[in-house]
C-alpha cells in the first residue's frame, strides 16, 4: 500500500483544521483500516523533511531529532510515530520516506510553499514567466520525480529486517541554492530562458521556507540502496526528457 495523499505545506499552514483532518486523522483512519483488515502488508508512507526544525547543523545527520516548526511538519511527524508503532505491533510492515522537495514537478503549481522551486524551472522552459518569492541564497535539497518513483518502489521491496525499528528514512537528494538552480537552467536552456524568472518577495512563503532544513547526510537510506541525482543539471534534464519529450545532449 502506498500512502501519498495529503494537504501540502502551504495549505496545511493556512488551513489548520483541514491539514489535521487530512494529514493526521486521514492517515490514522487508513492505518486502522489496514489493521482491521488483518493482512499485514508492506505500507509505504511519504513523509517530509518538514519534520525537522531549526536550528540546524550544516549537514543534518540521521540522528537529528525532529522538531517541526510548521503544522504540516507536525502532522507528518505524528504520522511517522503512528507508522512505527503500528509496525511494531505487527499491523503492517511500514516504511516512511522523508522526501526532499520534488523538482521539477509536472503540471500546474500547487499550494505547497515549495512550489516555486519547480516553478522557476518549469515555467521558463514552457515560455512563461516565473515568480521567485525568496532570496537566491536559499539552500535546499531536491530530487526529481524519477527519483521519487524509484524511492517508492525501493521502499516497497526493501527487506524490513535490514531497516530495523527506526522505520522512517530521510531520502538522499541534491543540495543547491536557488541561484545555483537558475545557473543550471541557464547552462541547459540559455540566458533568455533564465530571464523569465522575476523576483517578487513573499513574506508568508519566506517565513515557512527559512525554517526548513538544507542538507542531509541520508547515510541510512544510501546504505539501504536509495539513490538520487548527483547534480541539479540532471534534475532539469530529467524534466525535459520526461515531461517535454526532448532529449538533452
Amino acid at each position: 500500500i502506498f500512502h501519498l495523499a495529503g494537504i501540502v505545506s502551504g495549505e496545511a499552514e493556512a488551513n489548520f483544521d483541514l491539514g489535521y483532518r487530512v494529514n493526521l486523522d486521514g492517515t490514522r483512519a487508513l492505518f486502522d483500516a489496514v489493521r482491521l483488515a488483518a493482512f499485514a502488508p508492506r505500507l509505504v508512507f511519504t513523509s517530509s523533511i518538514a519534520v525537522f526544525g531549526a536550528p540546524f547543523p550544516d549537514v543534518i545527520p540521521d540522528e537529528f531529532h525532529p522538531t517541526p516548526l510548521t503544522s504540516y511538519g507536525t502532522q507528518k511527524q505524528m504520522s511517522e510515530a503512528l507508522l512505527a508503532d503500528y509496525t511494531r505491533r505487527g499491523f503492517f510492515d511500514g516504511i516512511g520516506i522523508r522526501l526532499p522537495t520534488i523538482c521539477v514537478r509536472p503540471g500546474k503549481p500547487n499550494k505547497a510553499a515549495s512550489s516555486f522551486f519547480s516553478g522557476i524551472i518549469r515555467e521558463p522552459l514552457a515560455g512563461q514567466e516565473a515568480i521567485l518569492p525568496v532570496p537566491r541564497s536559499v539552500l535546499h535539497t531536491h530530487a526529481s520525480p524519477r527519483s521519487a518513483v524509484n524511492f517508492l518502489i525501493h521502499a516497497a521491496e526493501i527487506d524490513g529486517d535490514k531497516v530495523g525499528p527506526r522505520r522512517n528514512l530521510t531520502m538522499p537528494g541534491v543540495a543547491v541554492t536557488v541561484g545555483e538552480q537558475i545557473e543550471a537552467l541557464e547552462r541547459i536552456a540559455g540566458a533568455e530562458v533564465a530571464k523569465r524568472i522575476r523576483e517578487q518577495p513573499d513574506e508568508t512563503i519566506w517565513a515557512i521556507v527559512k525554517g526548513w532544513p538544507t542538507r542531509f547526510e541520508a547515510r541510512r537510506a544510501r546504505e539501504l540502496g536509495f539513490a538520487a541525482e548527483k547534480n541539479f543539471d540532471e534534475i532539469i534534464q530529467a524534466h525535459i526528457e520526461d515531461e517535454l519529450g526532448k532529449t538533452v545532449a
